[in-house]
């Protein structure tokens, strides 16, 4: 048993979601959207060091000390696996640890919009799921592969850094590889995936030009492909994707992605009045239109707001409907309303209410 242990046990007693550790600081834990100490006492070097050096497989650690960032994942025997990620910081070492459900939630289990359900139908193409770290995009995405797990016989490859859900095969095929140990990078397991005979790929994350580039082309060879981003709505999504390329190329990426682009789910959790935490997500879907407007350019993309508003029949939603929808039904409060909204002055009116 490792001495972490402790700690792990007590975000887990107390339903927290996140372990976060810092050296000169005391333990604290995210309680429901909050950071709360778990003890007054500080973390001195020493200690924090044989907490965070006890779990980490040695070259795993010698690469923490080299480049002073380390993503990986553990397990406290069978009740829970965390998401660990270790950091340098100005007054030395720390770490936050995000719990796993060790049970995949499906859709309905989430309470999440229905139609997310028809992002892993598609034969092939482009979906991405965003928000800021945090949001819930893995839950959210690994909800979907568990749906295409479940309802088809496909080859379902996932790039990860860490692993976080574990799948089992069901209708479907899985494979796992992690960044760092199975493969050296995102782009160089898409690479590999083009000769791997996949149906649906998963890139944990689209961080730079070679794998959005690399997912593109993917989708647009008939792969599903799915990726995050860390984006807070649609548009911003699309303009992402296409301004991380030099100008002269982003005519020919407008195209591609015109054609290959199947959904956008962009994700925050809000703060639920009375403990808790509930998801709100935008979603944009594929159509003529929508095709339209990416190929038209950044300046065009004000007007996705207007065709989200005439596609709400096929499950089409903007971020702040669905935040305003929470805080009429009491949800949330008027002031977590406004603090979580795009358009502030939507919400100026009840921004103090409680």
């Amino acid at each position: 048993m490792a001495k972490i242990d402790a700690l792990f046990r007590v975000i887990l007693d107390n339903g927290a979601s996140d372990l976060h550790l810092a050296q000169g600081q005391p333990p604290k834990m995210r309680l429901h959207g909050s950071i709360h100490k778990i003890s007054d006492e500080a973390l001195e070097e020493e200690r924090l060091r044989f907490l965070l050096e006890e779990i980490c497989p040695g070259d795993r650690w010698m690469r923490f000390e080299e480049v002073g960032d380390l993503d990986f994942a553990c397990s406290l025997g069978d009740e829970a696996r965390f998401r660990c990620n270790y950091y340098h910081h100005a007054n030395g070492n720390g770490a936050i640890f995000r719990i796993i459900p060790r049970d995949i939630q499906t859709i309905e289990d989430l309470d999440l919009p229905p139609v997310l359900a028809t992002f892993g139908d598609f034969a092939n193409g482009l979906v991405l799921v965003t928000g800021p770290t945090g949001s819930g995009k893995s839950t959210t995405l690994a909800a979907i592969i568990h749906h295409v797990n479940t309802n088809y016989a496909h080859h379902i490859l996932t790039i990860e850094e860490p692993i976080e859900f574990v799948h089992e095969n069901k209708r479907s095929v899985i494979v796992q590889r992690e960044v760092g140990i199975d493969a050296p990078s995102f782009g160089q397991a898409l690479l590999d995936a083009g000769h791997s005979d996949c149906d649906v790929i998963l890139v944990g994350e689209m961080r730079d030009l070679e794998t959005i580039s690399l997912a593109i082309t993917a989708a647009e060879s008939g792969n599903l492909v799915f990726g995050t981003l860390h984006t807070n709505s649609a548009a911003k999504t699309i303009d992402r994707l296409i301004d991380v390329f030099p100008p002269d190329q982003q005519p020919q990426i407008r195209t591609m992605l015109s054609g290959s682009l199947r959904g956008v789910c962009s994700q925050l959790l809000l703060k639920r009045k009375g403990g808790g935490r509930i998801a709100a997500n935008e979603i944009l879907l594929h159509n003529r239109a929508v095709a339209n407007i990416i190929r038209e350019g950044s300046g065009a993309l004000n007007k996705l707001h207007s065709v989200m508003m005439g596609g709400r029949n096929v499950g089409m939603q903007l971020m702040d409907d669905v935040i305003e929808n929470y805080r009429i039904s009491g949800l949330i409060s008027g002031r977590e309303a406004y603090m979580k909204a795009l358009d502030k002055e939507r919400f100026e009116r009840t921004r103090d209410d409680e």
